[in-house]
């Protein structure tokens, strides 16, 4: 993960950085990141989960394991 987490942060340009996730990540995993990115941003403005669920087409389960990811973040 440091490497990981090196290899995005090295750089200061957004279009450099947006090229390096384009090389690593398929496009359904870009997706995937900015749904989960999502469900962080309405969980932080307090929707409930099963709204979420609703409003982005996923299972509350994926909402649950975001929720769980942002509390923890909030944690950190």
């Amino acid at each position: 993960m440091k490497d990981l987490v090196q290899f995005l942060t090295e750089v200061d340009d957004e279009l450099v950085l947006e090229k390096r996730l384009k090389a690593l990540l398929t496009p359904n995993e870009i997706e995937e990141m900015l749904r989960r990115l999502k469900i962080l941003e309405l969980l932080e403005q307090g929707v409930p989960q099963r709204d979420i669920a609703k409003q982005l087409g996923v299972g509350i389960a994926t909402v649950t394991r975001g929720s769980r990811a942002f509390k923890e973040l909030k944690e950190a």
